[in-house]
């Protein structure tokens, strides 16, 4: 039953669209119909500005956080049980958190691409390694004003940071550390060919974004 519990709020804390819901709630606008029209973050930096893209983002690391933390309130993951056990339901929470945020029930099965979600799931379990993947990702973005390319660099360079740094090591940890940047690539397809084509929005830490209102 447990784990039945894990997994099911896992996903319903992924599927909160919370692009969906603040874009409407501040601008009355789904972001969804503007931009690249994912339901991210970085859509909604791109659409409706930088506070709204603050609220999302941290709206989205919180839900992979909590998803990750929902095991250690359950009997059944306690002390007892061992530490890769718990390891394991905590993993088996946040995947089902980002299987929510990509396709949330609340938003019609059309989310986002989780790299949010993913680093809040990561910072609750593999903190060390997640650090390193942000200061990555912050010198790629403000190096060269490119989210997915930030996003993309932060995920290849976090394997490397996990064996190197996480006293947390099990079995399924160790596979899931080196698909994160394989999904991360699969996700971010669209905008590595437009990398490629010299096609891609840039967005700028320092520079006002304009938004759209409805």
């Amino acid at each position: 039953m447990e784990w039945i519990i894990t997994v099911a709020a896992g996903y319903l804390l992924g599927s909160i669209p919370s692009a969906v819901w603040f874009g409407k709630l501040f601008h009355g606008v789904d972001v969804r119909e503007h931009g690249s029209g994912n339901a991210g973050a970085t859509n909604v930096f791109r659409v409706l500005g930088k506070r709204t893209g603050f609220i999302v983002l941290f709206a989205d690391i919180l839900k992979g956080s909590l998803a990750a933390l929902v095991p250690l309130w359950l009997p059944a993951f306690g002390k007892e049980a061992g530490a890769e056990l718990l390891l394991n339901a905590q993993l088996a929470g946040g995947t089902a958190a980002i299987l929510g945020h990509l396709y949330p029930v609340f938003a019609g099965f059309k989310g986002g691409k989780g790299v949010a979600t993913m680093l809040g799931i990561m910072l609750a379990i593999q903190w060390q390694a997640s650090l390193v993947s942000i200061g990555v990702f912050l010198l790629i973005w403000l190096s060269f004003n490119f989210i997915s390319l930030a996003s993309m660099s932060g995920g290849l360079v976090f394997p490397l940071a996990y064996f190197l740094l996480s006293d947390k090591q099990g079995t399924l940890m160790s596979v899931i550390a080196v698909l994160i940047p394989l999904l991360l690539i699969y996700t971010h397809r669209k905008n590595i060919r437009k990398l490629l084509n010299g096609t891609e929005s840039k967005m700028y830490a320092f520079r006002k974004t304009k938004t759209v209102e409805k």
